[in-house]
């Protein structure tokens, strides 16, 4: 989706003041930044990264509008020598991304800029948004994609999601994580998101009778016809009704009955009563969906220990909002300074030890088996670092040299995970469709092994470093400390 709008100007303000003053200093020294993450949602295992299409976009057109230069020159807080470079300004320089629909862990760069930096400071804010939204979204999918254990799940969210984009690229994230489709239309029309729905109780309420609804129904979309029973009694009016609407008029012209939907109440009690009552009159094939503040563990629960007859699921608000961890923590973080022709490493220090950065610019490899294809490791490397896969592969605790793991001489095979989307300004990336990236996703995800994928307590993921890379870490957290 092109988006129509300039959004050049969605940045935090201080990044204008910051490259006022770059401006003044040296607008031309090229930086690297990493995006990364700290913490994976709802103390999961991974993430399903996903937003790239949109930085894409965001990235191609960034420029400002004569419009926007008038507003910021309205501040009085910006050289007419500065508004000018603004207004001419384009990105130049370099980006680096992991491919959507991967699945990812903290710390590892999902984004490498090298860029002057002003351009490579402006870009911040925007690449957040589009990521730390769409990877929540993604990953909170995944989970109760998971839950369901092959039964449909259906996005349901957008009355729910906190403006037109959380849901319209909501559903697009939600769909690469596996949803079958989505309620929101315009995320049809503009990604080829199969859009989902049926009916709501205003619609039966607006009958004389709850007979009436389904039959005029039944008579307008025959080939698909899902009833939605809990409008007054689920088991006493809207499953006798739905029966016999499909006896009255479905079956006798050659159609059958597609579904019936429950939306409120004791979904395992009710799901397994209704699955009895459809069996009886001889309707094994009408799926029971359920809706009503779903998420990944009320689906494990129903499934599992309350033994519910449900064959797929319509999930909301707990979907779209990543209700039970409702924030992403992507970073954007300086590694590195370009200066006389070398490229000098910078690290971010604190007194919490997950706050402090990787320095240096780097690639990220993912350490397969070469037996299974599974994923062993993620490695961080400096960016003129080669892996022998001949020799054995010591890779190192991302703080201490004492804990590391040795991985035996070909037994491994490694993939450079980051790929160039932006060289010298230029898209050099071929966007993938949005059902390749889907297909892509689910084939990552086989590689991650299900240990890692539990919900609780779940196996952590090796993100480890080089000797190298650890070697300059420490030594600079030395010096600085």
């Amino acid at each position: 989706m092109k988006d129509k709008r300039n959004l050049s100007l969605v940045m935090d303000f201080y990044e204008l003041t910051m490259s006022q003053c770059y401006f003044n200093d040296n607008k031309d020294k090229e930086v690297v930044f990493d995006l990364f993450y700290r913490k994976n949602p709802d103390d999961g295992g991974y993430c399903v990264f996903a937003g790239l299409e949109q930085v894409v976009d965001y990235v191609s057109n960034l420029h400002f509008e004569k419009e926007d230069i008038d507003y910021l020159r309205s501040l009085n807080q910006f050289s007419e020598e500065f508004l000018e470079y603004l207004s001419i300004i384009r990105f130049t320089g370099d980006i680096y991304a992991i491919p959507e629909g991967t699945p990812v862990f903290p710390h590892e760069p999902l984004v490498r800029v090298k860029a002057p930096i002003i351009e490579a400071q402006l870009v911040e804010t925007a690449l957040l948004l589009a990521i730390n939204h769409q990877t929540l979204i993604a990953t909170k999918s995944r989970r109760i994609v998971q839950a369901s254990e092959g039964r449909a799940v259906m996005e349901f969210g957008a009355r729910r999601a906190h403006n037109f984009d959380a849901a319209i690229l909501g559903a697009r994230a939600a769909y690469i994580a596996g949803c079958a489709g989505s309620a929101t239309t315009y995320s049809g029309k503009e990604f080829g998101v199969p859009v989902l729905g049926t009916m709501a109780h205003s619609f039966i309420q607006s009958f004389d009778t709850e007979y009436d609804a389904f039959m005029y129904y039944a008579k307008t979309y025959p080939d698909a016809c899902t009833l939605l029973i809990d409008t007054y009694s689920t088991l006493k009016s809207g499953i006798v009704n739905a029966i016999k609407v499909a006896k009255d008029y479905l079956e006798p012209n050659g159609y059958r009955l597609k579904g019936v939907r429950i939306d409120s109440g004791d979904m395992a009690y009710l799901s397994k009563k209704v699955r009895k009552m459809l069996d009886e009159a001889g309707m094994e094939d009408c799926k029971i969906v359920v809706s009503n503040s779903l998420d990944e563990y009320v689906i494990e629960s129903l499934i599992h220990q309350q033994g519910a007859k449900i064959d797929s699921f319509g999930v909301g608000e707990n979907l779209i909002c990543s209700k039970n961890s409702p924030v992403f923590g992507g970073v954007y973080k300086m590694v590195a300074i370009e200066k006389d022709g070398q490229v000098i490493p910078k690290i971010k220090i604190s007194d919490n030890v997950e706050k402090v950065t990787n320095p240096g610019m780097k690639n990220l490899n993912r350490i397969m088996d070469k037996e299974t294809g599974m994923a062993i490791a993620d490695l961080l490397t400096l960016e003129d670092e080669v892996i022998d896969t001949t020799q054995d592969l010591t890779i190192y605790h991302p703080m201490s040299r004492w804990k590391y793991k040795v991985i035996p001489a070909n037994t491994y095979t490694v993939r450079d995970m980051l790929v160039p989307i932006f060289k010298d300004g230029k898209l050099v990336y071929d966007l993938p469709t949005l059902e390749e990236i889907r297909a892509y996703s689910e084939k990552e995800l086989a590689t991650i092994w299900d240990e890692i994928k539990r919900f609780v307590y779940p196996q952590e993921y090796y993100v480890d470093l080089s000797e190298k890379l650890l070697n300059l870490k420490l030594e600079m957290l030395k010096k600085y400390k």
